[in-house]
């Protein structure tokens, strides 16, 4: 190898060590002190109004604030969560923030905004019925997480039939 090609490859190596470590930098986590980011909140509005589907409010601004109220308390359940389990639903949704990670996981070429329901549901189901156990525990993982905090709501048990606690 020339001298000048090995300047040219140590030259290369070190622009994209510097690179990755400036887009580290950059990078917002999905999760901080129990919040979701924006891009989190996108992540778990498109799954939830999919996993959802024919139990949320028909009308538009009902069905978006019924979103909202079950994305408020999906923080609740993951601050409950165990430090552990945290961290690794940081590290999935901050794959799935970005475009190759959607991508490789859900097998989502749209944004999170940009996919509808239907297609979201389509996408779960690939992940519920997958042959690789990875991708049929993230659908695992979104479906408990987002029917524990929408079924949480009293407000919505009469979809399940159920009148809630007796007074004893």
């Amino acid at each position: 190898m020339k001298r000048r090609t090995l300047l040219q490859l140590g030259l290369a190596g070190s622009v994209a060590v510097g690179l990755a470590g400036l887009a580290a930098t950059q990078w917002e986590s999905p999760l901080r002190q129990g919040r979701l980011s924006a891009t989190a909140r996108d992540i778990f509005a498109s799954v939830g109004a999919a996993i959802l589907d024919g139990c949320l409010p028909s009308e538009p601004a009902a069905r978006t604030a019924a979103i909202g109220a079950m994305i408020d308390r999906v923080e609740r359940v993951i601050a409950g969560l165990p430090g552990a389990t945290q961290d690794e639903l940081a590290e999935l949704l901050g794959i799935l923030s970005t475009g190759p990670g959607r991508v490789g996981v859900f097998g989502l070429w749209s944004g999170w905004r940009e996919t509808g329901t239907a297609s979201m549901g389509t996408h779960l189901q690939a992940l519920r019925v997958s042959a690789l156990a990875m991708r049929r525990q993230v659908y695992q993982a979104f479906h408990e997480i987002v029917n524990g905090a929408y079924f949480a709501d009293d407000k919505t048990w009469a979809l399940l039939g159920y009148a809630g606690p007796v007074d004893l």
